[in-house]
């Protein structure tokens, strides 16, 4: 079908396809058009990835645009939404108006009203029908991009019931469903009342297989020679071998600390094979990384980039990521290591695909569990970019023969399961009861069974086997416990039913109410809380990601924890209530990990104790300036400058500049020296604090202001491993 005769769609986006050497549409696009996407009709589409599913997601905004309407595109991450705002630039240059919204909670994201396309995560879309933003209401097109995360236990609750609430708001709305791995896209038509288009055509071919001792074992039965050399990892082999013929490889890993160790040892394969003008073009993208900030990271991150190989996590700075994504597009960056994170959608295609580690660390398991297939043939479709590569490979890779077996049957030869809701979940249930009873979707019990009954759970378990009403018997069980604790009224009976005055702030705020619960109780117990105690408090919290303790920390945690008792918020518990003691002893954790949710959980305690006049928001006020500094309490004032950050306040405060007041009159060579003689970074710096004369040409840095040891790690502001109980 030639671009050129899709009804609905302007001539000047398929002029802009022409000119991107699109002319004709993918067999998949086709159908999608026959299908009515161009004419207001719901679908789902379980396409493989490089298939051209956004294609058909914007086929379908832009006719809905035509014909007067608003459209939505939500996405599973923030960084896919960033991504997908400059893909829509063009809706822009032609007169087609697009918004991105991520961030605050607690918005109500007014500003969006005007906007013909709006990008945001299913967890902002949830948070502005909370807040009330009535441009919500007259939504014509939605798009659910990466459907299958319904699935998700975390995530997927959200999408579900954000789905399901705004088919409720807006009876005729046309809803777009993408995916590339599900496994039963009939039952989620059925639920959306969609058609369907389910097709597993690729412009290239997928081989998929699995390496083990000197060859690739693939799923056709095939094998083909990689060998690999004395003292070389199978990894290593596989990325040298691809790029002898030219391609990129993309290596997912299980963890962050895998991912930074993976990229520090492909470096040394990848550098061997750069050429002088790569090496220039490595050297300039490793000094932007280095300008992004002053960490270990960020300097990790550069020196693997140098020699062609990078990492890619949650925990790294956007521009950081931003960077790596597009010089890996780009072919300059050979390797990528990665969690499974960049998986969900992110456009990082590469000729391979490793999966290195196929399994992960599970609390609930206690122990490394498996991955689902969804998730692995997930990652498997990022290989193969159609113009760039004759073909995409995914391998795994087995230490054994019975291994071999093992994956070629989990995996290779396997289709992904089916997706199924993950609704009845007590905190999912928790939060989206109190938040469907506050928003005024429903204000009784029977009503709130209607609303729910439009969600995949109650399509696909409402119905026990013994014939119980599963719908049912959850939301009363959830009530009860949101009636007991204070965040909804008039529960008794099926009268009136709504929240209460600290419930619609716990919803407003987007946590789980038993988060607030505890929250409440720790800050009531602690009128005079300690940094300490609220770092705790709030890492207990059912909100903050759950870690371990590991091997030889529970003796040293155990005796900080008595010797600093009086410190914390709420009783500690007995060390012989085991399960119970061990939870409360690993919260803190891994506190560098979980830095953004305690500044998000210590913003709602903030708004928690102000609700309920408990008198201590100033305690809890400073506690989040340290954590988002990451610093102790006396850097917290030169952190705040732009520019300055966590480590370039240690070294300004050493060299005896230990305020916003002291940076703006200081002598520009103990600055210059402090920061390790960078003058751009100097001078941005004082330039930021109001210094009268930021400029440092002709300075010469004060070598008595160097840091002694510009490469430490181990103090407590710079430390990266677990943090210690005593450095508070």
């Amino acid at each position: 079908m030639d671009v050129a005769d899709v009804a609905g769609v302007p001539a000047w986006f398929a002029d802009h396809l022409r000119e991107a050497g699109i002319a004709e549409l993918y067999p998949p696009q086709a159908e999608a058009v026959e299908a009515g996407v161009t004419d207001g009709e719901s679908l789902v589409a379980a396409v493989p990835t490089a298939s051209g599913k956004t294609l058909v997601a914007q086929l379908a905004m832009l006719a809905a645009v035509r014909r007067g309407g608003t459209a939505l595109y939500i996405v599973p991450l923030r960084a896919l939404a960033s991504e997908k705002r400059e893909e829509f630039s063009v809706f822009d240059d032609n007169g087609v108006s697009v918004g991105v919204a991520t961030g605050d909670y607690e918005a109500s994201g007014e500003w969006l009203a005007d906007r013909d396309v709006v990008v945001a995560t299913s967890e902002k879309v949830d948070s502005l029908v909370r807040n009330g933003a009535p441009w919500i209401d007259d939504l014509d097109c939605v798009v659910a991009d990466e459907v299958h995360l319904v699935d998700d236990p975390e995530r997927g609750p959200t999408l579900e019931v954000t789905l399901a609430k705004l088919r409720r708001v807006n009876p005729n709305v046309q809803v777009v469903a993408l995916s590339a791995t599900v496994g039963n896209a009939g039952d989620v038509a059925a639920w959306l009342d969609a058609g369907l288009v389910d097709s597993t055509w690729r412009p290239i071919d997928l081989r998929t297989g699995v390496h083990y001792g000197q060859a690739v074992h693939y799923g056709d039965g095939s094998q083909a020679e990689l060998r690999v050399q004395s003292g070389e990892k199978p990894t290593g082999a596989i990325v040298r071998d691809t790029l002898a013929e030219g391609g990129s490889t993309l290596v997912f890993v299980n963890s962050r600390r895998n991912a930074e160790g993976a990229a520090k040892r492909l470096a040394e394969t990848t550098d061997g094979l750069l050429d002088a003008d790569e090496r220039d073009r490595l050297a300039d993208l490793a000094g932007r990384l280095r300008d992004v900030s002053d960490t270990e990271t960020s300097e990790d991150l550069a020196a693997c980039v140098e020699q062609g190989a990078a990492f890619h996590h949650a925990g790294l700075a956007t521009p950081h990521r931003s960077l790596v994504e597009d010089a890996f597009r780009e072919r300059l960056v050979k390797v990528v290591s990665a969690t499974p994170t960049l998986a969900a959608g992110v456009n990082t295609p590469s000729r391979r695909v490793v999966v290195r580690d196929w399994r992960r660390y599970s609390g609930d398991a206690g122990g490394m569990t498996p991955l689902s297939v969804l998730e692995v043939h997930q990652m498997m479709g990022r290989a193969g970019r159609p113009g760039r590569d004759p073909y995409g490979e995914a391998l795994l890779l087995a230490n054994s023969h019975d291994e071999l077996d093992e994956l070629l049957d989990r995996y290779v030869w396997a289709d992904p399961e089916p997706v199924e809701s993950k609704l009845a979940r007590e905190p999912s249930m928790r939060t989206h009861l109190l938040a469907t009873v506050a928003s005024g979707f429903a204000n009784s019990r029977e009503g709130l069974l209607e609303f729910l009954d439009r969600t995949l759970y109650a399509t696909q378990y409402r119905r026990g086997g013994d014939g119980t009403d599963n719908l049912e018997r959850v939301v009363d069980s959830t009530l009860e416990y949101l009636d007991v604790n204070g965040f909804v009224d008039g529960v008794p009976g099926d009268g009136r039913l709504e929240a209460s005055s600290l419930g619609h702030t716990v919803s407003r705020l987007y946590l789980d109410p038993m988060s607030a619960a505890e929250i409440i109780d720790g800050l009531e117990s602690a009128p005079e809380p300690t940094a300490l105690g609220l770092y705790h408090l709030v890492s207990r919290t059912p909100d903050m990601y759950e870690l371990y303790l590991r091997s030889g920390d529970r003796e040293e945690y155990t005796k900080l924890a008595y010797e600093r008792e009086p410190a914390f918020c709420g009783d500690l518990p007995s060390e012989f209530e085991e399960e119970r003691f061990e939870d409360w002893l690993s919260a803190p954790g891994d506190i560098r990990g979980k830095v953004d949710t305690a500044d998000w959980l210590l913003g709602a305690a903030e708004s928690l104790a102000a609700e309920l006049d408990l008198g201590n928001v100033p305690a809890i006020r400073a506690a989040r300036k340290r954590v988002q500094h990451g610093v102790g309490e006396e850097l917290i004032d030169l952190a705040g400058v732009r520019g300055v950050g966590r480590k370039r306040a240690r070294r300004l405060f050493d060299a005896g500049i230990e305020t916003r007041a002291d940076l703006r009159e200081a002598d520009k060579p103990v600055v210059l020296g402090a920061l390790r003689g960078r003058r751009k970074t100097a001078e941005n710096v004082l330039e930021a604090a109001g210094h009268q004369d930021p400029d440092m040409d002709g300075v010469t840095p004060d070598g008595t202001a160097e840091p002694a040891d510009p490469d430490r790690t181990a103090t407590a502001d710079e430390g990266q491993g677990q943090a210690n109980l005593g450095d508070f």
